[in-house]
């Protein structure tokens, strides 16, 4: 039996939504605004190519990272993404890198997991606090999110490491939420989707309950064994019942 928690943490991908068939260039409408915003002086597949080098870029470089700290939308684009660019059209993406990569972090094919929208109905009726705690080039993308699907009200906090400047699992992402929610990190649960990135993360900080939510099949955890394993938002929420 897992202890009984005061407050709830939630990664945003593969905890509160899930990723559906995404389209064959589900970046088409941001190539096209980078295309007109630097007039023409890069063109569409060098931009495609640019943002596809980008994000393996940004993976290697959390892979070498001990210290987890999260690059700033300034950097994204001027050193990842433009950096080889024309001056002037480097300059101007530099201009609009927060809402650029706003854009560029926004999935079109978002859509909750199954048992989440009851999950959070039973937290509010509860009055239990839940805070989203998520890695991503722009937090912003997920509060848009979380308000199309008419969740923030049910969201008491929400942590991002574009925002807080480090990312899990890095502890501090967890202690930041609980302060917010002014529950110890002891008395939380956390359910993530990723082994090495959010059950570390879970550990590191010292939740009561470090609850891990795969998409699809389960991988091997090695060394980041959670405490529960759900399949989705329903199992959860059972999970939740089970322990009050």
């Amino acid at each position: 039996m897992l202890p009984s928690p005061a407050a709830l943490l939630l990664d945003f991908g593969g905890v509160i939504v899930e990723s559906g068939r995404s389209p064959h260039d589900r970046h088409s409408a941001l190539i096209q605004r980078v295309h007109r915003l630097t007039a023409g002086a890069v063109s569409a597949e060098q931009i495609r190519d640019a943002l596809g080098r980008a994000k393996q870029a940004r993976s290697r470089l959390r892979e070498d990272d001990e210290e987890c700290l999260e690059i700033t939308h300034e950097h994204l684009w001027g050193e990842l993404i433009a950096a080889e660019w024309p001056a002037v059209a480097r300059a101007t993406v530099l201009v609009h890198a927060t809402d650029l990569t706003r854009q560029w972090a926004r999935r079109t094919d978002w859509q909750l997991r199954p048992g989440i929208a009851d999950l959070l109905d039973f937290t509010v009726g509860r009055g239990m606090p839940v805070a989203v705690v998520s890695n991503t080039p722009c937090g912003q993308a997920h509060r848009d999110a979380l308000d199309d699907f008419g969740l923030t009200g049910a969201i008491a906090a929400q942590i991002y490491s574009d925002e807080l400047g480090v990312y899990k699992p890095h502890p501090s992402m967890i202690w930041a939420a609980a302060r917010e929610l002014g529950v110890p990190a002891a008395a939380s649960w956390f359910v993530g989707d990723q082994p090495h990135r959010d059950i570390a993360c879970a550990r590191r900080a010292g939740v009561g309950a470090a609850i891990l939510m795969p998409e699809g099949e389960p991988r091997e955890s090695g060394e980041h064994t959670p405490d529960a394993v759900v399949a989705d938002g329903n199992e959860l929420l059972d999970l939740l019942r089970k322990s009050l």
